[in-house]
């Protein structure tokens, strides 16, 4: 059973005047440096009553980008189901359903229709994964789009870490059957006060070109599955256990080290999942990952968050991303999925964990 001091921290969004604040889980992987097992077992705790509920459906689970991408492979592997994720992320000659995230930073959403054309005529129940839900409109956005592109036939759900819905969008949501799962129920009502009380003096950091670039160890296994296309969920379970030995029959872990596994934007969950194999030989690791998120830090010890880096991005030229709160390791291991890692994006992000007191960093790429 989880509360609200167990999950919650308040941060605040850097001139973002839609929504002053940001709900930062400290358990879920992302923003925080977290516990794997911890941030995996609150996952499971969310699956655990679906399970159950569901069992005799055909589910989909669509896990949200950026933040929910674990949340919902985590769902569609425990949940045996069939999986897909929102992206913000170019896939060629595929069609897609567009949508919109108001009060994002980055408000263009979209999933890939041509997968969905082909199982949504046997599809039951769609989940939506989510770290947090506070009004559930862009949900409701994406539901009237499914259902004004394939129809009534499936029913809908939203599983998630934290709901802070109220009343009036609780209403709303009974009265289009959508059915809300969740750990922890909150009150947004004061989170903007909370967030605009923090002070903005945490530090502000892009990485320095002056210093010379730490030596960097690659390693590209094979057996890569994409999350952004439909997939089932034992089958990312069984290339996420096939990428974990590879990677760890590649290293030489002691088991007596501290270990910071970082994932990168939308790719997080294969980052947990090796995080938490590599504790499990004794290492004493923590996770989380780069983001878009443009995030208010602080000095004061209760704000969540005191130091940023801002990185080019190894999806994308010209986009800017973010890491919080690095910390000093015995190793880093940097985990992408993108095809072309930009080589810019790469050294951003290890000179900044090396600025952090890093030196020995292995970057890896997941390749086909």
């Amino acid at each position: 059973m989880y509360t609200e001091k167990d999950l919650v921290r308040v941060a605040r969004r850097e001139k973002n005047n839609r929504r002053k604040y940001l709900v930062v889980n400290r358990l879920q992987g992302k923003h925080i440096p977290a516990d794997p097992a911890k941030t995996l077992a609150m996952f499971d705790e969310l699956a655990r009553p679906l399970t159950e509920r569901y069992r005799d459906r055909k589910v989909l689970v669509i896990g949200f980008a950026e933040t929910a991408t674990a949340i919902g492979s985590r769902l569609a592997i425990r949940l045996n189901s069939l999986y897909i994720q929102t992206t913000r992320e170019q896939t060629d000659h595929v069609e897609y359903l567009y949508f919109t995230e108001s009060h994002s930073h980055a408000a263009e959403q979209k999933l890939i229709k041509t997968d969905l054309d082909q199982v949504m005529d046997e599809i039951d129940e769609i989940i939506f994964a989510e770290d947090e839900v506070t009004t559930g409109n862009t949900i409701l956005k994406l539901v009237r789009l499914i259902r004004n592109t394939y129809g009534t036939k499936v029913d809908f759900s939203v599983a998630s870490l934290i709901n802070g819905m109220d009343a009036a969008s609780e209403r709303v949501y009974e009265e289009n059957h959508i059915c809300v799962h969740y750990l922890v129920k909150t009150d947004h009502s004061g989170y903007s006060g909370i967030a605009e009380g923090w002070a903005e003096d945490g530090s502000c950091l892009t990485p320095s070109k002056n210093l010379p670039l730490p030596e960097i160890r690659r390693l590209e296994p094979k057996g890569y599955v994409d999350g952004r296309r439909l997939l089932k969920g034992e089958d990312y379970d069984r290339a996420c256990e096939s990428l974990w030995r590879q990677i760890s029959g590649a290293g030489d872990f002691t088991g007596r080290e501290s270990v910071l596994v970082l994932g990168t934007e939308e790719f997080m969950y294969p980052a947990i999942y090796a995080a938490y194999r590599l504790a499990g030989m004794g290492c004493e690791v923590r996770t989380h990952s780069t983001t878009r998120s443009p995030i208010a830090v602080s000095r004061e010890e209760a704000y969540p968050l005191h130091c940023r880096y801002e990185l080019r991005s190894l999806y994308e030229d010209g986009r800017r991303t973010f890491v919080y709160d690095i910390g000093c390791y015995d190793r880093v291991i940097v985990m992408t999925d993108s095809a072309n890692a930009s080589e810019e994006g790469v050294e951003d992000l290890c000179r900044a964990a090396a600025e952090s007191g890093n030196s020995h960093i292995t970057v890896i790429r997941w390749r086909q």
